[in-house]
């Protein structure tokens, strides 16, 4: 009998597949379904907003068009939900299905970009505050401390007040506020990555400050950074709701979940679908971004998964 010879680098003969940390990531999140299901759910409605406008024109109901006739009841009421109306009519007879598919392009526009602003800045600030220390730590950390600090409704007041509300104030006050939260993330990582061998290397070999941060540095920041930016999306998209509801962000009749909202307070009783849809399409959208960002944040570091889970048997064992 001959034994099978097995090579250094081969298993059963053949070679041996190397996998990279992303590739482990994405098989561990293809096994995770509560997360996939939830990033569908986050394509569909990127994909539904997307569309709202082939969605008007092939239901031939637009924004802000009113239905006198066949979108109010004889008392002045707004239609329930039909074959017409999918959603129903808001108080003026409009389609209130075509409004909450352009209020979601408005609401996700608003959280993708002001996210990603926060995210490019918090980046940048983060890397110098921790790779410098010094007196550039100790005046860049103050910095986030008082963003972080300051009452954010009053900052928003104080910007509608001089600029008057807009797409583009909204977006600023929520960039704005959710920078801080990512630069104090990089800034801890940096301060422990930075006396990595490998920069120490770089250094070495004469690099300069810039390349060292944002070409050694920087790669091994793009985990957290994807969590916890995936995490402040729906933050930002509820942000710009509460603004747009207290009538401080989106002007109407441009439709957004915030100001819908604010318009069907004096119906709920008599028209539910007028409060309901909208609440029910924020309240899902932000929770798909928070599961899905909870199933990267889980595949890029499985050893806190399994850190929550021996805790929960640990207290069923108990």
């Amino acid at each position: 009998m001959t034994l099978t010879e097995i090579r250094p680098g081969a298993v059963g003969g053949g070679p041996v597949a190397g996998r990279g940390p992303w590739q482990l990531a994405w098989r561990r999140i293809r096994t995770d379904k509560v997360a996939m299901v939830s990033g569908a759910v986050v394509v569909l409605l990127c994909a539904l907003a997307l569309a709202a406008p082939l969605i008007a024109a092939w239901t031939g109901h637009g924004p802000d068009e009113q239905f006198r006739d066949t979108g109010i009841t004889a008392q002045g009421l707004p239609v329930p939900p039909n074959g017409e109306f999918w959603f129903g009519t808001d108080r003026l007879g409009r389609d209130l299905f075509v409004r909450v598919l352009y209020g979601a392009r408005v609401s996700l526009l608003v959280g993708v970009v002001a996210t990603g602003m926060a995210a490019l800045v918090g980046v940048v600030v983060g890397l110098l505050a921790g790779y410098y220390g010094g007196a550039v730590d100790t005046l860049l950390s103050r910095l986030m401390d008082v963003v972080l600090s300051f009452p954010y409704l009053i900052f928003a007041i104080a910007v509608v007040s001089i600029a008057g509300p807009s797409l583009t104030a909204t977006i600023g006050v929520i960039a704005f506020y959710s920078w801080a939260a990512i630069a104090r993330v990089v800034r801890g990582q940096t301060l422990a990555l930075k006396e990595r061998e490998y920069v120490e290397a770089a250094r070495s070999m004469g690099a300069g400050d810039l390349r060292i941060m944002f070409v050694d540095i920087l790669p091994n920041l793009l985990a957290p950074v994807i969590v916890l930016t995936t995490l402040l999306v729906p933050a930002a998209i509820v942000f710009e709701s509460t603004l747009s509801y207290l009538g401080l962000g989106i002007v109407p009749p441009t439709p957004s979940w915030g100001n819908l909202l604010s318009e069907a307070q004096g119906f709920y009783r008599v028209a539910y679908w007028y409060l309901g849809f909208p609440a029910a399409t924020l309240l899902i959208t932000t929770l798909a971004f928070n599961l899905l960002g909870d199933g990267i944040r889980d595949a890029i570091d499985p050893r806190m998964e399994r850190l929550f889970s021996r805790r929960r048997r640990t207290r069923k064992g108990a």
